[in-house]
């Protein structure tokens, strides 16, 4: 068997599979009633939002990245999604990784005038703690009692988070 023909098993549906089972680890342990990890971030600005302290709230923590064109290209509607609820009482935290350095994340958050609290995972422990994030943008959605909604990794379907957001702070 040549090394060509030896590898004609392999079909691009169960390498797309391969890919979506390794994108899930460490989801497999979050389901609807999930609580979200006891974390406290620390803002841009050196403000500590506790997840404790955002209890009683809806809230979506986005992790992200300045070199991850996902994130960026997704930035303007996570911006249009903040405004639109943010009177409703959502709460965002836009999560940036160990990765990113500070400065980028900071001249990012000033240029584009991001109107919602941002972080940055220095040590990672956040994203290991929400479930061993590696790829962004992820982002959660965290209920009232402190409880994960909704995962999504990769940008979202906004017109369907639009709807559960709207059912969550009317709850």
């Amino acid at each position: 068997m040549t090394a060509s023909t030896s590898r004609s098993w392999i079909k691009p549906a169960a390498i797309g599979a391969v890919v979506l089972a390794l994108a899930g680890i460490g989801y497999a342990s979050f389901s609807s009633s999930t609580p979200a990890p006891n974390v406290t971030f620390i803002s841009i600005t050196g403000e500590k939002i506790s997840t404790a302290s955002l209890r009683g709230k809806v809230v979506m923590v986005n992790f992200w990245a300045t070199s991850c064109t996902t994130c960026v290209k997704e930035m303007p509607a996570m911006v249009e999604t903040y405004n639109k609820f943010k009177g409703q009482g959502l709460e965002f935290v836009a999560v940036a990784m160990d990765y990113d350095p500070p400065n980028y994340v900071l001249n990012f958050t000033e240029t584009r005038k991001l109107p919602f609290k941002v972080a940055i995972d220095s040590s990672g422990d956040i994203a290991r703690q929400f479930g061993d994030v590696k790829l962004t943008p992820t982002t959660f959605v965290i209920d009232k009692d402190g409880k994960i909604i909704k995962r999504y990794v990769g940008e979202p379907d906004f017109p369907a988070l639009h709807l559960l957001l709207q059912k969550e702070l009317a709850g």
